[in-house]
C-alpha cells in the first residue's frame, strides 16, 4: 500500500528536500504541497491523504491550528471525501520548539526535527501510517520537564473518572508510560515480559479512549496522576 503524504511548510527548500525523500521510497508518493496551515486545509478537501508532515511556525494559520482541525475530523469539510482522518507528525527547526506540547495535545502523533536523518524520517512516516506514536521516550521526558510549569497541577473531576476503569496495575502502567519509559524499560520495571506491558498499554488507550501513548501522556499530566518531575500523585 503506498502511503501518500502531504508537505507543509512555508519554506519551499525544505519541502523540495522533503519530497525527494520520499520520491525514492517505493511505498510513499507526495500527493499534495501547501506553504502554511490555511492551504493546506484547503488542499485536503480534494485530496486524499493518509500522513501530513507539518510544520508548526507558519504564517496564517499555524500548524498546532492546522493539526487541530484536521484531527478533529476536518473542520469545513478539510478532508477529502471517503478518506479517513489523516495522521499529522509535525517536524520542528528546533528541539523542544514550544509548540509542541500544544501540537500534541491537538493530535498530533508525534514530532522530529527537521534535521532528522532520511531513515527516521521514513521509519516515522510508516510509524504514524500504521497508528503507532513517534514521540521517543528520552525526548517524552524533556518535553514533561520542559512544560511541566504549563500543566494544571490539580485533578480535574471530569477525567479522574476515566481513570477509574483502570486496574492497579494499568493505572502503575500508565504512570511509567508518563514518565517516559518505553515498553521494555517497563517490563523491566515491573518484571513482566514486553508482550505483556504492551497488552496492558493497549488496554489503557482502550479504556480511557486514546489513540496512542502520546495522548496517555498528556492525560496523565492533565489528571494529575503524574507530576513534574515523574512523582506520582498523592
Amino acid at each position: 500500500m503506498t502511503i501518500r503524504v502531504m508537505l507543509v511548510d512555508d519554506q519551499v527548500l525544505l519541502r523540495t528536500g522533503f519530497r525527494m525523500v520520499l520520491a525514492a521510497q517505493q511505498d510513499m508518493e507526495v500527493v499534495a504541497e501547501a506553504g502554511d496551515g490555511a492551504e493546506a486545509l484547503e488542499r485536503l478537501r480534494g485530496t486524499e491523504v493518509d500522513v501530513v508532515l507539518m510544520d508548526v511556525r507558519m504564517p496564517n494559520v499555524d500548524g498546532v491550528e492546522a493539526t487541530r482541525r484536521i484531527c478533529a475530523g476536518g473542520v469545513g469539510g478539510a478532508v477529502g471525501a471517503g478518506a479517513g482522518v489523516p495522521k499529522v507528525l509535525i517536524l520542528t527547526t528546533f528541539d523542544l520548539d514550544e509548540y509542541a506540547f500544544s501540537a500534541l495535545k491537538a493530535g498530533a502523533s508525534g514530532f522530529m526535527l527537521k534535521d532528522v536523518p532520511p531513515g527516521d524520517l521514513l521509519a516515522a512516516i510508516r510509524a504514524v501510517h500504521s497508528g503507532d506514536a513517534v514521540v521517543a521516550p528520552s525526548t517524552t521526558r524533556r518535553l514533561i520537564d520542559r512544560f511541566s510549569t504549563v500543566l494544571p497541577a490539580t485533578t480535574p473531576e471530569p477525567l479522574t473518572r476515566g481513570l477509574e476503569r483502570l486496574t492497579e496495575r494499568e493505572t502503575e502502567v500508565l504512570m511509567l508510560v508518563a514518565q517516559g519509559m518505553s515498553n521494555g524499560e517497563i517490563a523491566a520495571h515491573l518484571v513482566l515480559s514486553e508482550a505483556t506491558v504492551k497488552t496492558h498499554v493497549g488496554r489503557i488507550l482502550g479504556k480511557l479512549e486514546l489513540r496512542d501513548r502520546v495522548q496517555a501522556v498528556v492525560l496523565a499530566y492533565e489528571t494529575g496522576l503524574v507530576r513534574a518531575g515523574g512523582a506520582g500523585a498523592q
